[in-house]
């Protein structure tokens, strides 16, 4: 083990040390003027239960960071341990909806059929940080989709929580 300053020289040794931190996986949808869109994002975290609020971090870089920056309203889902695939589809495109896989909600917000849970947000904030935006989402409707296991993301691959 080696300490080191994050610089621009140290770009590896910093995302190689933050990737020892294991996430969840989530895909997060909203509709746009040219139609469904998805991203898949690590960046999730519940943030206060009064008021229901959550918050996720797309890049900058993203092509489809404006328009999630723009939505009025999205869905954040968490992944199950099987969907392994599927984070890997919209992590490279936001486009491909397999319609074995998603429905368009009463509200018109492309959905995922199958998830460990799912959050329903309007925007609540916004805030710029670094390479990425924070976005606050405020939960209006959530549902925990069963008793699947998430998928878990950590050191650049993905896997399973297994509680001992």
């Amino acid at each position: 083990m080696s300490e080191f300053v994050p610089g621009p020289d140290t770009k590896r040794a910093l995302r190689d040390a933050m990737g020892r931190f294991a996430t969840g996986v989530t895909i997060v949808t909203a509709r746009t003027a040219d139609g469904p869109l998805g991203i898949t994002a690590n960046s999730f975290t519940s943030v206060s239960l009064d008021p229901p609020l959550v918050l996720w971090s797309p890049a900058k870089r993203s092509a489809r960071c404006a328009a999630f920056c723009a939505a009025p309203e999205f869905a954040i889902h968490v992944l199950a341990a099987d969907q392994a695939p599927l984070a890997m589809q919209f992590a490279r495109s936001g486009t491909e909806f397999d319609p074995a896989h998603w429905q368009i909600g009463d509200d018109g917000l492309p959905l995922l059929t199958h998830y460990a849970a799912r959050f329903v947000c309007r925007p609540h904030a916004q805030h710029d940080a670094g390479d990425h935006v924070l976005i606050i989402g405020e939960v209006t409707r959530a549902c925990a989709g069963g008793i699947s296991p998430p998928l878990v993301f950590t050191g650049g691959r993905y896997g399973t929580f297994r509680a001992d």
